[in-house]
């Protein structure tokens, strides 16, 4: 009897934890952006108790952190009042301190009338120059412009910044490339297009533009790349003039609201919602399946105690997913029979698999492909 419950634990607790790392491995990144918030008061307190119902990986800001003049005297009640949970070495007086960083903001006009923006960089804790800088979460490969006309890298499209960002963009490998700034290059507000900032992006690699500065929600279609102004955060609603932009797809100005963004490998969403939480417009963008099938490569890699396994077909096939040990002999198989056209998951736990090097395979009559990942 004991050697049966045994077993039947040890199967229980097997199931459990492949479990849990389908769940922590599988899932997506769903994070927010608000844009021309800082301005302590019932809007922007209303912004941002909507966001925390998200319950957001992390937050993203699309500039003008510190109302009105971006002062050190005003940036704690304008930011730390509401989302200090978020940021990351966090010293103000409203709390605790964020364990790791889940606050992105870029740069805006108003956080640089005081002393060329000194209380931003004190204030928050950022990679690179902290003025423009990336980062990676799951999916989706972040990169955070500085708009501003003082940047001492330029905003042209031939300054240092935007070499910059062409190269981490060549570079990239994530599913979504999500470039935010504070200057809109297109919007149909008060503060109307930027043309400095009008960079080829899509000839770059961006999936989606998100920016602020105008005061209110627009979504504009412009060469086949989507970007958005979202500048409803809480300072105050501005016009939006008519006509629209010919690129605008839609507009609003009725609330202030924030964006909710949902990454998986297969889609990316954008959402705004009003501080009421109505749903004013969904936006989805689809990755394009690739014609032949393809193994893509295993993440995370190395390989602790879990990773996943995604490969896409263009038709219904009946496939094989294994993983070979280098001398070519099958250790597991993650899949074998019939799959339907589209992106297939598998999470491949560890289960005592000694370290070394393995290769995944994909195996069918009329293909096989193969990607390497390595067992710590």
């Amino acid at each position: 009897m004991t050697s049966w419950f045994s077993l039947l634990l040890r199967r229980s607790l097997t199931l459990a934890f492949c479990l849990c790392s389908l769940v922590r491995i599988g899932h997506g990144q769903r994070f927010a952006a608000i844009g021309d918030y800082g301005f302590a008061g019932t809007a922007e307190q209303q912004v941002s108790q909507l966001v925390k119902t998200w319950d957001p990986e992390f937050i993203i800001t699309l500039g003008d952190n510190n109302y009105d003049a971006g002062d050190s005297t005003t940036i704690d009640q304008n930011i730390g009042q509401y989302y200090h949970t978020y940021i990351y070495k966090y010293k103000g007086r409203y709390g605790p301190s964020a364990s790791t960083n889940r606050f992105f903001p870029s740069l805006g006009n108003h956080d640089y009338y005081t002393r060329n923006g000194e209380a931003y960089r004190d204030y928050f804790t950022l990679p690179g120059n902290g003025r423009y800088y990336d980062f990676v979460r799951g999916d989706v490969h972040l990169f955070a412009l500085n708009s501003d006309p003082a940047e001492p890298d330029g905003i042209g499209p031939n300054s240092v910044q935007a070499h910059w960002l062409q190269a981490k963009l060549a570079a990239s490998t994530a599913r979504w490339k999500v470039v935010y700034m504070h200057h809109a290059p297109y919007s149909s507000g008060v503060h109307g297009n930027t043309p400095e900032l009008q960079w080829p992006f899509r000839e770059w690699g961006a999936s989606v533009v998100l920016a602020g500065h105008d005061h209110h929600y627009e979504r504009l279609l412009v060469d086949e790349l989507p970007y958005f102004v979202n500048g409803l955060g809480g300072r105050s609603v501005y016009p939006v003039r008519q006509p629209l932009r010919p690129q605008s797809q839609s507009a609003f100005n009725g609330d202030y609201g924030a964006m909710l963004l949902n990454a998986t490998p297969d889609s990316l969403s954008l959402k705004f919602f009003t501080r009421r939480q109505v749903l004013i417009e969904t936006y989805v963008l689809h990755r394009k399946l690739s014609p032949t099938p393809k193994l893509y490569p295993v993440a995370p890699n190395p390989i602790q105690e879990a990773t996943m396994v995604e490969f896409s077909v263009a038709s219904p096939a009946i496939v094989e997913l294994r993983v070979l040990s280098t001398l070519g002999q099958e250790v597991l198989t993650l899949h074998k029979g019939l799959v339907k056209a589209g992106w297939h998951r598998y999470t491949w736990t560890r289960n005592g698999l000694p370290a070394g090097v393995y290769y995944v395979q994909l195996l069918s009559k009329d293909f096989s492909q193969v990607t390497r990942a390595v067992a710590l």
